[in-house]
């Protein structure tokens, strides 16, 4: 009854290790079978190859761009490339006026477009709505109905801000053609502006900027709720402004609940093109807004990256694109496969010589890490897009050391209670208990500086940083639902249990003598009494008090190793 709970713990445990690994292969082979993924990871920029733009920065006039504009606007591509999902991508300046963005394979629409949409992020006011094609001459209004000023704009939402010949204009305006020779730009902020919202087929004339994007703090998506906090079923998106934006967007929703049709509109534009146009139904004061509408989960997550990387300062035109070819290669990849062989078999050496056939439980969990990661990193690269790098294949590399010390502090403290007189099972039970707090806070370190390094580095190092977390977590798992279940098993068994010579827990190999031998008897210190074959072992691990007292014994008069062998006979 005793073992009935460890061993019932031993089974549960491998079962749900199981039901993991048949649930990942089981996605994988999913999304093979539908074509959404293949069998192995897909690569990153200098092992693979991929695409590289040179983008040009976009100026009005004769205004120039200095450093610190070119090294924002670095900074927020990047944060939008990394955000589509791409990993791995470099993004730099070239000769102090372009930004190169290179990336690995052949991007997708969707992330070419965040790409080019490089521009400030504005929020404007709708004065007036019409359709997304220019109105048919025979249609448009007479000169005498033209609407006209009857005063100044009081306001960003002012009527007055429509002039005759921005009417006409309105009118004459065909949004399909602008976006088709992509003639959209960016307009004069204090003034109004015509702006197409594609995903609606409406156009509008905006008022002057109101709220500038470099006011928004963050922007997130999730499934929309209504007033009670259930779910609707639809997609929304959160945005929050800083202080002073709170305070200007407060402002604006205020004024703009108490108009009619589009006037209860604000456009959200992006390098002159509007990306949304939700209606203001409450004030926002707080600075914390939602908006809802007909989104899916992919369009309220493109609109909150859009949101929360809008604010370049600075606008680019795509120069020249070109497909170029991986910088390190395949042979740096395979130099990189064969130093994480030749660690393994190291690993496997170390392991075999040092437990014997308990080493081969070590290689057992080694393998199935690997498959828990190799799985991770394949879905990963269909999910995420997550690409592997050589700096990821390192991290990989590093973590097969780290994967082993966790074995070895185990096996130890096992040992450990083998020395202190424990038969197996319940040493590997107390073992486990001493050895678990340990394993579990040295991978939580090794977690948090992968952590720590992955947000603080950029390019490469990120890959390392993300695999070395990555296992850091398999690793756990294994030692969790595998090789401690294992041992359990294991321990249970004649060749391990009975201690035989090559299990590795051998008890004369380890210098055990029982510390209650019977009849009232408990174990004594004495170095003449030692196992045949382990004296170098158990010597290395007396304490220095122990060595004193066996030294004192042996240099003790009328006293030898002899006589002393001869009374502890005696006493046996």
């Amino acid at each position: 009854m005793t073992s009935s709970g460890p061993l019932r713990h031993a089974r549960s445990a491998l079962i749900w290790l199981c039901v993991l690994v048949v649930g990942l292969l089981g996605v994988l082979i999913a999304g093979v079978a539908t074509g959404q993924t293949e069998t192995s990871p897909k690569l990153a920029l200098d092992l693979e190859g991929g695409t590289q733009m040179i983008l040009a920065p976009r100026v009005d006039g004769d205004a120039a761009i200095n450093q610190e504009q070119l090294q924002q606007a670095v900074e927020i591509i990047r944060q939008r490339v990394d955000g589509s999902g791409v990993s791995e991508a470099e993004i730099s300046t070239q000769s102090g006026s372009n930004v190169v963005v290179s990336m690995p394979g052949t991007p997708d629409s969707k992330t070419r477009e965040l790409i080019q949409a490089s521009a400030n992020m504005e929020f404007r006011p709708v004065i007036m709505a019409g359709s997304f094609n220019a109105t048919p001459e025979d249609q448009r209004l007479a000169d005498d109905e033209v609407p006209e000023p009857t005063g100044e704009p009081e306001n960003a939402s002012d009527t007055n801000w429509i002039t005759a010949d921005l009417y006409r204009e309105f009118e004459a305006y065909d949004c399909e053609a602008a976006l088709a020779d992509r003639s959209v730009e960016s307009t004069d902020a204090d003034e109004p502006a015509i702006a197409c919202d594609p995903s609606t087929g409406a156009k509008y004339i905006v008022g002057p900027v109101e709220v500038d994007g470099e006011r928004i703090s963050d922007a997130t998506h999730g499934p929309a709720r209504n007033s009670q906090g259930y779910q609707t079923g639809g997609w929304a998106v959160q945005l929050s402004f800083d202080s002073a934006g709170a305070k200007q967007f407060g402002d604006v929703t205020s004024r703009l609940v108490s108009m009619q049709g589009a006037q209860n509109q604000f456009a959200i534009m992006l390098d002159g093109l509007i990306v949304s146009a939700p209606t203001a139904n409450v004030p926002i004061l707080d600075g914390n807004a939602e908006i809802t509408g007909n989104f899916s989960e992919e369009s309220s997550q493109q609109l909150a990256e859009q949101l929360k990387y809008g604010a370049l300062p600075i606008s680019f035109d795509i120069q020249s694109e070109q497909q170029i070819s991986a910088t390190l290669g395949a042979n740096q990849l395979e130099m990189g496969l064969v130093a994480g062989i030749i660690g393994l078999v190291l690993v496997a050496v170390y392991s075999l010589f040092q437990y014997r056939t308990l080493g081969f439980l070590t290689l057992a969990s080694l393998v199935v890490a690997g498959i828990l990661t190799y799985l991770a990193l394949v879905l990963l690269g269909w999910s995420a897009n997550y690409r592997l790098s050589l700096a990821g294949i390192a991290g990989i590399i590093v973590a097969i050391g780290l994967t082993a010390d966790s074995f070895i502090v185990y096996f130890e403290r096992i040992r450990d209670e083998l020395r202190d007189g424990r038969n197996l099972v319940a040493a590997v039970e107390t073992g486990w208990m001493r050895a678990r707090r340990t394993i579990v806070v040295s991978k939580a370190v090794n977690l948090l500086a992968s952590v720590v390094l992955y947000i603080m580095a950029v390019g490469n190092v990120r890959g390392f940083a993300f695999t070395l977390g990555l296992t850091a977590i398999a690793d756990l798992i294994v030692v969790f639902l595998f090789t401690h279940p294992m041992l359990q098993l294991l321990a249970r068994t004649r060749f391990f249990g009975s201690g035989h010579r090559l299990s590795g827990l051998d008890p004369s190999l380890l210098g055990v003598e029982a510390l209650y031998k019977g009849a009232g008897k408990v174990r004594q210190f004495n170095p003449a009494v030692r196992p045949k074959k382990n004296t170098g072992e158990t010597e290395r691990r007396l304490t220095i008090a122990e060595r004193r007292r066996a030294e004192e014994q042996q240099s003790a008069p009328g006293q030898d190793r002899s006589s002393v062998a001869t009374k502890e006979d005696d006493n046996a």
